[in-house]
């Protein structure tokens, strides 16, 4: 499984729940390292460069001011299969129809406040990686439980 690098967004809900260390804990215990991270507040000019492909759809107005109503927290996370394992751990869109035991199936009631959004492909993550991040604000690291993550085989 190839190591990758994938984009994650806590949503205004997710901090305005306090459900930022919760969710942070829990990409940490899977084995995902956090290269980068930060907090800033989504312009209606960022939510329609995130959102290109919705922006002509009726529930975009609704989703612009949802996104922009407060501060939000952008990661970037790396491990092996990390986009299709961060996808897993956020469960289905609809917090009410997500499996017990995922982000959104422990912490989640609806459909649009589904308090994170996570790259559904490669092609996504570079593209709202590069939205969201420098180049220079993307770290490379080693730390001594990176050995103990997965076998070298598997990365």
């Amino acid at each position: 499984m190839p190591l990758e690098r994938s984009f994650v967004l806590l949503k205004p809900d997710a901090l305005a729940r306090r459900l930022v260390g919760e969710v942070l804990g829990r990409f940490e215990a899977k084995g995902l390292k956090i290269v980068g991270m930060k907090m800033l507040t989504v312009t209606p000019a960022l939510s329609k460069q995130h959102y290109a492909e919705h922006v002509s759809k009726p529930f975009y107005p609704m989703l612009e001011e949802f996104i922009t109503a407060g501060p939000v927290v952008a990661l970037a996370v790396e491990g092996p299969g990390a986009i299709a394992v961060v996808r897993a751990m956020l469960g289905s869109t609809n917090g009410r129809e997500s499996a017990l035991g995922t982000i959104r199936g422990d912490f989640g009631l609806s459909r649009q406040m589904n308090l994170v959004h996570g790259s559904d492909g490669p092609d996504a993550a570079k593209r709202e990686l590069a939205i969201y991040f420098k180049p220079d604000e993307l770290h490379t690291y080693a730390t001594s439980l990176d050995p103990w993550t997965c076998a070298d085989d598997e990365k």
